[in-house]
Parts: structure tokens; C-alpha cells; sequence
């Protein structure tokens, strides 16, 4: 091979390599220009994701805060509602009670109301019964005292002086009283025992004849005795006492073994008790 060739193919060869290394050492710089560059990329990115990262952080702090509160009130809204509920209940359970103890009360005073106004319509029916049933008696009154003013009769006196009506009976001597012309007081007197004092006088009993229907009797009147004897059932016996003095009648309507009853009538102004 020529010389000429040879060297010539050497720097051929040679041009290559500084050129393979050229581009080489270009790329080299190129990568690490781009590497340089792709690192600051990194990096700048990387600073971003912190930041990034950090304020989702925060972001996630200040939404755990903003729960936690929430949840805190949120339980205290609870309390107080529940407080509110509760009182609420109990102010309702109160006025319930209330409205029972009330209705309660409204009931017992119309049951008692009910029976005041059964009771008074019981009385007024029991007044409006014993009214007509009083009626009923004045009218058997009246007629009972109408036939005992038909049975009673006027009569002359053992001392001839016209007596009044004459009461043979306790029925008619009952009317005599509710007539009040004047007074009438009821006696027995037995045989054996002191004068008894009737009224102004004093009377003793000193025979009674059941089988004739005849007495005779004393009368100790204004310190005199006046003997009454063999007088009949029935009859008036007449006398003067008092001072003044005054008619008294004596009548016997009731004879027994040695015992009498009857009735000592006097004017109306004299004394009921006996004066010595």
C-alpha cells in the first residue's frame, strides 16, 4: 500500500474519531445540560409538592379542627336540647296533672252539687208532704174540734151561777185550753192524803162513791174550808176566792177507789201557784 494512502487513510480515520468524539462530548454536554435542567425540574416540583403537600396538611388540620368543633357543638346543642326536651316533658306532665286534679274537682263538685239539689228537692218534696199533712191535721183539727164543741155543753153551778162549757174529758178540756177564756188545771186527789195546792186554793179528797158516781171533797180557800159534799161526776162546783174575788169552778169527771181526777178552772189574771 502507498504511503500517501496509508497516512491519508490514518487521518481519515483520526478526523472520524475527533469527530465521533466531538459528537460525543456534545451529547455528554447536552446530557448533562439537560440532566441540570430536568434536575432543577425535579426539584422545583419537588419544592412544589412540599408546599403542596403541606398545605393539603393544613388544609386537613384546619378540617379535623372545623369537625372537632362541630362535633362539639353539635353534642352541646344536643345537652341542650335534651335539657329543653326534658323540661319540656316535665312542664307538660305538670299541667296534665293539673287538668286531672281540675277535672277531678269540677266532678266532685257537681256530684255534690247533684246530691244538694237531690237533697233539697227531697226536702221540698218532704216539706210539700208535711205541708199537706199538716193541712190534713188542721183539717181533722177542725173537725175534731167541732164535734167536741157539739159534745160540750153550759151548766148552772151548785151555786146557781150559769158555768161555762163543761169538759167531761181530757179531749174536751184540750179544746176548753186552745179556746184560753181562762185557766184550766188538771188534778187527782186520794183519799187519806193532806189538801194538795191547785193554783190559789188547796183541795182534799174526803169520799169517793164509785157506785153512785159521787165525791165530797173540802176547799180551803182564802182561810176558809168549804165542804163539798155528795156531788155528782160532772157537775161545777162553784166557789169565790182571790182578792178580788173571783168565780172558780171545780169538776170531777173521773171517779175511782178512793181517788178522783178532774179540773180547776180559773179566771185568766189568776196566780198559777198556790200563795198561803
Amino acid at each position: 500500500m502507498p504511503e500517501d494512502d496509508l497516512y491519508g487513510d490514518e487521518r481519515s480515520h483520526s478526523a472520524l474519531l475527533i469527530l465521533i468524539a466531538g459528537l460525543s462530548l456534545l451529547l455528554a454536554l447536552s446530557a448533562l445540560v439537560w440532566n441540570y435542567f430536568l434536575q432543577n425540574r425535579l426539584d422545583t416540583t419537588a419544592t412544589k409538592l412540599t408546599q403542596s403537600q403541606e398545605y393539603v396538611d393544613h388544609l386537613a388540620a384546619q378540617q379535623a379542627e372545623m369537625w372537632r368543633q362541630l362535633h362539639a357543638t353539635n353534642e352541646e346543642f344536643g345537652a341542650k336540647l335534651g335539657i329543653t326536651q326534658r323540661q319540656i316533658e316535665l312542664r307538660a306532665q305538670g299541667i296534665l296533672h293539673q287538668q286531672q286534679v281540675a277535672d277531678t274537682r269540677i266532678a266532685q263538685q257537681e256530684a255534690a252539687t247533684r246530691k244538694k239539689v237531690s237533697d233539697v228537692s227531697q226536702s221540698v218534696s218532704n216539706v210539700q208532704t208535711a205541708v199537706g199533712g199538716v193541712k190534713q191535721e188542721v183539717v181533722n183539727t177542725r173537725q175534731e174540734l167541732a164535734s167536741t164543741e157539739q159534745q160540750l155543753h153550759a151548766v148552772v153551778g151548785d151555786m146557781g151561777v150559769q158555768s161555762g162549757l163543761i169538759a167531761t174529758n181530757s179531749e174536751q178540756l184540750n179544746y176548753l185550753k186552745h179556746l184560753g177564756d181562762r185557766n184550766y188545771i188538771e188534778f187527782t186527789l186520794r183519799k187519806g192524803q193532806p189538801a194538795t195546792s191547785v193554783s190559789i186554793v188547796k183541795l182534799q179528797l174526803r169520799k169517793a162513791d164509785t157506785k153512785h158516781s159521787r165525791y165530797t171533797l173540802y176547799v180551803f180557800s182564802d182561810d176558809k174550808r168549804v165542804e163539798k159534799k155528795n156531788r155528782d161526776l160532772d157537775e161545777p162546783l162553784q166557789f169565790y176566792a182571790g182578792n178580788p174575788p173571783m168565780l172558780f169552778e171545780v169538776v170531777i169527771n173521773q171517779i175511782g177507789k178512793d181517788q178522783v181526777s178532774g179540773y180547776l178552772s180559773t179566771p185568766k189574771n189568776t196566780p198559777k201557784s198556790f200563795v198561803p
